[in-house]
């Protein structure tokens, strides 16, 4: 495979938060766009700086070398690969469609080896991190798995959407990834959130004790950046609590497929379902933290 390179023609489907920002990108960039989603009002400013609409994934995948595919969840994926009218419909052998969004690994395993028996096309994994300022910036980490060449394919691709790209494997070896950061994420959430609610309950300065913690070895994103959001009430996401639920339990079953000794995840997993289901899911996810601090008195 030759690397893709602008003016080349290729497509986005999916213009959430998420995918619009990064189909914005691929145009500033100098590609060709084509755009679908299932909301054309979405596609309004894309529309204006040059993309083309198309009615169906299908139609957006005929004569692109590159699809881009951003959509919550398993099912959607699969509908919008495989579904009527999906990318499956019109995508050329030989081209390759990059998912970003964050599914079941073994799923997606299932769904490349499918598009490449019944197309000869190529399905990349590619799960990000870095949230809608990352994506408007450009400037997402992309884990990715998958076929090696058409990882090298696509690297300008990745280049106007991401800073950090890094290919892991086989098909779904970006989602396991994905479900690494995200435990991380939540678990290291969850110490933060105790260990604010054990300083305010001792009488300690919250804000203070961020600053002293920030500068030792306990600094982290989630110290820096998710505690202060606790601390100043911001609980407008960002990144809702219900889909990083949807993630743990990817994570979950993860853990449960490769017979790994969970101990983080046990305790994350019913925590982000107890934040959910007291009506906190369209929260930020820092809402964990709060409950975390109602719960312990302050």
């Amino acid at each position: 495979m030759t690397e893709i390179t602008p003016p080349a023609r290729v497509a986005f489907v999916g213009l959430g938060v998420m995918g619009a920002a990064m189909a914005a990108n691929l145009r500033r960039a100098g590609f060709a766009l084509a755009i679908h989603s299932r909301s054309r009002g979405k596609a309004a400013a894309l529309e204006a700086a040059g993309a083309s609409w198309c009615d169906s994934g299908a139609q957006a995948a005929q004569g692109s070398a590159i699809i881009g595919l951003c959509v919550p969840d398993t099912p959607d994926v699969e509908a919008a690969i495989f579904g009527p009218g999906g990318i499956a419909e019109g995508v050329a052998k030989g081209a390759i469609v990059i998912d970003f969004s964050t599914i079941s690994a073994k799923e997606t395993a299932g769904f490349a080896a499918r598009l490449l028996e019944e197309r000869g096309a190529y399905l990349l994994d590619s799960p990000v991190s870095g949230g809608p300022q990352g994506a408007i910036d450009g400037i997402l980490t992309c884990m990715v798995g998958g076929e090696r060449a058409a990882f090298d394919a696509a690297a300008a691709f990745f280049g106007a959407v991401g800073r950090t790209v890094t290919h892991l494997g086989p098909a779904g070896s970006g989602q396991v990834c994905k479900s690494a950061n995200q435990l991380i994420i939540c678990a290291t959430l969850v110490a933060v959130s105790e260990a604010m609610a054990l300083g305010q309950k001792a009488g300690l300065d919250p804000e203070a004790m961020r600053g002293a913690l920030t500068g030792g070895s306990a600094d982290s994103f989630v110290l820096r950046n998710h505690a202060k959001r606790l601390l100043d009430g911001k609980f407008t996401p960002g990144f809702r609590a219900e889909l990083m639920r949807k993630d743990i339990r990817l994570a979950a079953q993860a853990i449960r497929d490769h017979g790994v000794f969970g101990p983080a995840t046990a305790m994350s997993a019913p925590l982000l379902e107890l934040v959910c289901n007291q009506g906190a899911g369209k929260d930020d996810l820092v809402a964990l933290g709060r409950m975390i601090g109602e719960l312990s008195g302050v």
